[in-house]
């Protein structure tokens, strides 16, 4: 399962965009968006300064 993005929290800092090695988040509506190219790397999940993104 790919990483989770909570949109409640999500602040659209865009942390996770830059630090993600697959590219698979990318940003839509203003909120944080997870691909299908996710790998399940968690790379995101450290950088989110919200905690906004979760592994399911």
């Amino acid at each position: 399962m790919p990483a989770k993005v909570d949109k409640e929290k999500c602040t659209a800092c865009e942390a996770c965009v830059g630090a993600c090695p697959t590219e698979a988040i990318e940003m839509k509506d203003g909120k944080a968006k997870v691909t299908d190219a996710c790998v399940d790397c968690g790379v995101c999940v450290d950088e989110c300064p919200v905690e906004a993104i979760s592994m399911e």
